[in-house]
C-alpha cells in the first residue's frame, strides 16, 4: 500500500496557445499577403502605364527629329544642282574652287558631306579633299540620280558597319547632264542623342534590317538576329536585377526571357519603323518603396503577436527545463559523433587530394612522353635537311639549299603544331575540324617520311582516287595519325627482305585510308591501342603513337582498326566520315 505523504512526481502542465491567438495570427500573415499582391498589381499597372506613355511620347519625338533631319537635307542637291558656279565649272573643267565653295555651303547647311562628281562619276568636288579624284560610278547614289533626273534618297553600307544616307541629283544644263550632285545626312547625330537616355533604339528600313542603332552591333541586322547577338542593350541592363522578384507582373515583351518595354512607331518615309526598349526599373524602383512601408506596417502587427507568444514560450520554457538533462547528454554524444565524422571526413579529403595529384602526375607524364616521341619525327628530317643543305653549300648551288632550309622552317612550324596539338590529347578532344581532302594529307605525310624512306630499301605503292576525298578534321594532326601509321611499318619492315608498303586511300559510305606492310604482323591486337603498350625494344619508342593516332581520329568521329592479313602482314585502317556541303556532319559512332 503506498504512502500517502510520498511525493508524487508530477508532468509539467502542457500550455497551448488559446486558438484565437494562433486565427488571429494566420489571419494577419493572409492580410497581408493579400494587400501586397494587390497593391502591387495595381501600382505596377498604373507605373508601368506611366512608363509606356513617356515612351511613346519620346518615340514621336525621335521620329519628328529624324523626319526633320531627313526633310532639311533633301532640298538641299535641288538647290545646289542649280548653282551657276558649279554648272560653270563643269563645263568649263576648273574645280579650283569647288570644293571650297562646297565647304562654305556645307557649313551653313549642316550636312554631314556634300560631293560633286562630273559625268563619268569622279569626285571633283567634296567637303573632304581625301575624297577628290576617287571614281564612284558605280555607287546607288550616282546610278539612281542619273536614272531618275530627280533628287532620290539612297542608303549604302560602309566598310566600317555604318550606313551613309545621302540626296543625290542630276546637275543638268541645256539638256544635258553634266554631273550629280551629293549630300550626306548626318543622322548618326540622332543616335548619339539617343544613346544619353536609358533608352535602346533602334530604325529598319522596309525589308526589316536596322540602319540607326543606339547599339552598333545591330546594324545591317534584323531585329530577331539582333536580339541573338546580344540578349539586350547594356543600357536596359538594370532592368534584368528586377524580373527575378516574385512582386513583378508579367511585362508585355521580353528580350531573351528578360523583361523589358517594347514599343514601335512607323516613321513616315520609305516604309521605316522605329523600336525603343525601355527598362522596368524605374517601375519596381516606386513600387517596391510604396509595398516595404505597407509590409513594414504588417512586420511591427506580426512582432506584437509573436511578442505575446513569446510570454507563454517562457514559461513552457521553465516547465521543460528539468527534462532537459536527457537531451544534454544526448546532445553531448551526438557532438563527440559529429566531430568523429568531421574528422573521417577530413581524412578522406586528404586521401582524395591525394589521388588527385597521382593523377596530374600520371597525366603530365603521359604528355610529356608523347612529345619527346611525335618530336623525333621532325627532328630526325631536320637533321636530314640540314647534311643535305651543307653538301649543296660545298657544291655552290645555295638555291637547292636554301629550299632545305625552307624545308627546315616548315618542319619547325609543324613542331610548334604539333605540342599544341598534343596537348588536346591530353583533354581527350579536339576542336578544330575544318574540310581537308585526304589524297593531300596522303600526300604530305608521306613527304614528312621521305628521308626514312630514302633510307631503307621500301617499295612505296600508292593508290588514290583521282577526285577529291574531303573529310572533316584537322590536316596537322590527320598529317599526323598517317605519319604514325608509315612509321610503324617502316619499323616492322626492318629485317624484312622485299619490304613494300602500300597506302591506298578509298571513298564508299565512308573515307578509308589503309596502310598496309609485308612484315611480320602484329602479335597482340587487344593490347595495340593501349598507351605505353610496346614491341620496340627500350629507347626505339614509348608506346604512345597508336594510341594518341587512335584518339584523333575518335575526335574526328572515326575509326582506326588494325588487323592481320591471311599471307603476312599487318593493315592499319582510317575510316572517317565524308564532308559532303550542305548535309549535318555526323560521327561514325552516331550512325
Amino acid at each position: 500500500m503506498e504512502d500517502a505523504a510520498a511525493p508524487r512526481r508530477t508532468r509539467p502542465p502542457r500550455l497551448v496557445s488559446p486558438w484565437w491567438l494562433r486565427a488571429s495570427v494566420v489571419g494577419i500573415f493572409l492580410a497581408a499577403l493579400a494587400s501586397v499582391w494587390i497593391t502591387n498589381a495595381w501600382l505596377t499597372e498604373r507605373s508601368s502605364e506611366a512608363t509606356r506613355v513617356r515612351s511613346e511620347l519620346r518615340l514621336a519625338l525621335y521620329t519628328g527629329n529624324l523626319m526633320s533631319e531627313l526633310q532639311r537635307n533633301s532640298v538641299v542637291p535641288l538647290l545646289l544642282a542649280r548653282d551657276p558656279a558649279l554648272i560653270g565649272a563643269l563645263n568649263g573643267n576648273d574645280f579650283s574652287t569647288t570644293s571650297a565653295r562646297l565647304m562654305a555651303a556645307q557649313k551653313e547647311i549642316g550636312a554631314a558631306s556634300i560631293r560633286l562628281l562630273d559625268a563619268t562619276g569622279r569626285v571633283v568636288g567634296s567637303t573632304d579633299r581625301y575624297q577628290i579624284g576617287m571614281s564612284s560610278g558605280s555607287q546607288p547614289f550616282f546610278v539612281e540620280a542619273l536614272r531618275s533626273r530627280d533628287t532620290v534618297f539612297t542608303v549604302s553600307e560602309q566598310a566600317s558597319g555604318a550606313f551613309e544616307f545621302a540626296y543625290s541629283r542630276a546637275v543638268l544644263a541645256d539638256g544635258k547632264t553634266l554631273g550629280v550632285i551629293v549630300v550626306g545626312a548626318d543622322l548618326t547625330r540622332l543616335e548619339r542623342s539617343w544613346a544619353g537616355i536609358s533608352d535602346a533604339v533602334a530604325v529598319t528600313d522596309s525589308e526589316g534590317n536596322i540602319i540607326l542603332s543606339t547599339e552598333p552591333r545591330w546594324r545591317g541586322l534584323t531585329m530577331e538576329e539582333a536580339l541573338s547577338v546580344r540578349s539586350a542593350p547594356s543600357a536596359i541592363q538594370r532592368a534584368f536585377q528586377v524580373t527575378a522578384d516574385w512582386t513583378s507582373t508579367p511585362a508585355d515583351a521580353y528580350v531573351q526571357g528578360r523583361a523589358v518595354m517594347r514599343a514601335e512607331a512607323r516613321v513616315p518615309f520609305r516604309g521605316w519603323r522605329m523600336i525603343s526598349f525601355t527598362a522596368y526599373s524605374s517601375v519596381r524602383e516606386r513600387v517596391n518603396a510604396i509595398l516595404a512601408l505597407e509590409i513594414m506596417g504588417f512586420a511591427i502587427l506580426l512582432a506584437g503577436t509573436f511578442w505575446l507568444l513569446s510570454r507563454r514560450a517562457r514559461r513552457q520554457s521553465v516547465a521543460y527545463m528539468r527534462e532537459s538533462a536527457d537531451l544534454r547528454a544526448l546532445n553531448a554524444r551526438l557532438t563527440r559523433e559529429i566531430a568523429e565524422r568531421e574528422r573521417v571526413q577530413k581524412e578522406l579529403r586528404v586521401a582524395e587530394q591525394t589521388v588527385q595529384q597521382s593523377s596530374k602526375l600520371a597525366a603530365l607524364g603521359e604528355m610529356s612522353a608523347g612529345v619527346s616521341h611525335e618530336l623525333n619525327q621532325p627532328l630526325a628530317a631536320m637533321k636530314t635537311y640540314l647534311a643535305g643543305a651543307r653538301l649543296l653549300l660545298q657544291r655552290a648551288r645555295p638555291e637547292e639549299a636554301l629550299s632545305s632550309f625552307q624545308r627546315i622552317d616548315d618542319l619547325i612550324d609543324r613542331m610548334g603544331a604539333i605540342t599544341r596539338q598534343l596537348k588536346s590529347y591530353a583533354r581527350k578532344g579536339g576542336e578544330a575540324v575544318e574540310p581537308v581532302d585526304l589524297r593531300a594529307a596522303v600526300s604530305s605525310a608521306l613527304t614528312m617520311m621521305e628521308p626514312q624512306l630514302r633510307a631503307r630499301p621500301i617499295r612505296i605503292s600508292r593508290n588514290v582516287p583521282r577526285e577529291e576525298v574531303m573529310v572533316m578534321a584537322d590536316r596537322i594532326r590527320l598529317e599526323q595519325v598517317l605519319i604514325n601509321l608509315m612509321r610503324n611499318a617502316i619499323d616492322a619492315l626492318r629485317d624484312t627482305r622485299d619490304a613494300r608498303m602500300e597506302i591506298v586511300v578509298e571513298v564508299g559510305a565512308h573515307a578509308h585510308v589503309s596502310v598496309r606492310d609485308n612484315g611480320p604482323g602484329i602479335s597482340d591486337l587487344e593490347k595495340l591501342f593501349e598507351p605505353f603498350w610496346t614491341t620496340k625494344k627500350p629507347g626505339e619508342g614509348t608506346g604512345l603513337g597508336l594510341a594518341i593516332s587512335s584518339t584523333i581520329v575518335a575526335d574526328f568521329g572515326g575509326r582506326l582498326t588494325a588487323h592481320n592479313e591471311t599471307d603476312g602482314g599487318a593493315v592499319f585502317e582510317v575510316e572517317l566520315p565524308l564532308y559532303r556541303p550542305g548535309e549535318p556532319y555526323r560521327a561514325l559512332a552516331a550512325e
